[in-house]
């Protein structure tokens, strides 16, 4: 590899996306190349590979994806060929031009009836479409690039873009009270400290080359174990809203796609490999909420 590889990042405008090009000037021995969707529709095969002969990335981190939960019920078609097939021809031209491909996948292709955190082989089994989807996605890049990285994480927050933080900030200073449920059980991931891993493995096989050989499946999210109303509940106790946060079961608060009741990953395979040091999301959702008042 030349001193200064090339990532391409894809899904430039989403969460992660955002994330990460606010790492650039952390890693300066990267040249990131950032597309959105506009610059580059992903499931073209021909598309993607004169772009890949024109910009040869060392590395292509895929950011990319279908995530409205509930509206993927009815727009499977969109969902499977965002996070399937688009999934398959990235992996397919990153394996012809010797690219490490690094795909981002969710915990969400597992059933959610656990009692103890999914390791990577666990038995997959996603009970809505954009599990499915997602599931579909690893597949795709495991076969047609099996030397490809997948990061599997959970409850993906961020200081861009909409998601459960910023939702429940803004609810909370509208409202008097609002209901959050709590009987599904995961692990916040926030999306700065996700990038900061990625781009700690891109590194990992930046400064090894061709020596390092791992590859596969790794489950990524922040410490610490807690319900989507304990989230809110901390959330609550940052910002020093008065707003009353009420406890109720999923029953009370149906949503066109079921959701996963348990969502917990095992990292110990993440943390061995690439020496990932992870961090505790209360100390993390402190870091976005000061980010959020800073912008606003």
């Amino acid at each position: 590899m030349s001193s200064r590889s090339k990532i391409l990042v894809t899904g430039s405008n989403g969460q992660l996306g955002k994330e990460l090009q606010d790492l650039v000037s952390s890693f300066p021995q990267f040249e990131f190349v950032f597309l959105s969707k506009e610059d580059l529709p992903i499931h073209n095969f021909e598309l993607v590979r004169i772009f890949f002969d024109s910009v040869k990335p060392a590395f292509c981190i895929n950011c990319a994806a279908y995530t409205a939960v509930d509206k993927a019920e009815s727009e499977k078609e969109l969902a499977f060929q965002i996070n399937g097939e688009a999934v398959g021809v990235l992996a397919a031209v990153c394996k012809e031009h010797g690219t490490k491909f690094i795909h981002v996948s969710t915990d969400y292709v597992f059933n959610g009836e656990a009692t103890y955190p999914y390791t990577e082989n666990f038995p997959t089994d996603p009970v809505n479409t954009y599990g499915a989807s997602k599931l579909e996605g690893e597949k795709q890049a495991m076969q047609l690039d099996p030397d490809c990285i997948i990061v599997r994480t959970s409850w993906v927050y961020s200081s861009h873009g909409k998601n459960f933080v910023k939702t429940m900030i803004r609810l909370m200073n509208e409202k008097d009270s609002i209901s959050v449920v709590n009987d599904q059980i995961g692990s916040p991931t926030y999306a700065a400290d996700l990038a900061g891993t990625i781009l700690q493995i891109a590194e990992s096989f930046h400064a090894h080359n061709s020596q390092l050989t791992a590859h596969g499946i790794f489950n990524y999210s922040n410490e610490g174990i807690i319900s989507w109303f304990e989230f809110a509940e901390a959330i609550k106790e940052i910002i020093n809203c008065p707003c009353d946060v009420k406890p109720i079961p999923t029953s009370a608060y149906p949503t066109p796609a079921k959701r996963p009741g348990y969502s917990v990953l095992d990292k110990t395979k993440i943390q061995e490999a690439f020496g990932i040091q992870l961090k505790d999301w209360k100390e993390s959702l402190q870091v976005c909420i000061d980010k959020i008042n800073k912008k606003s």
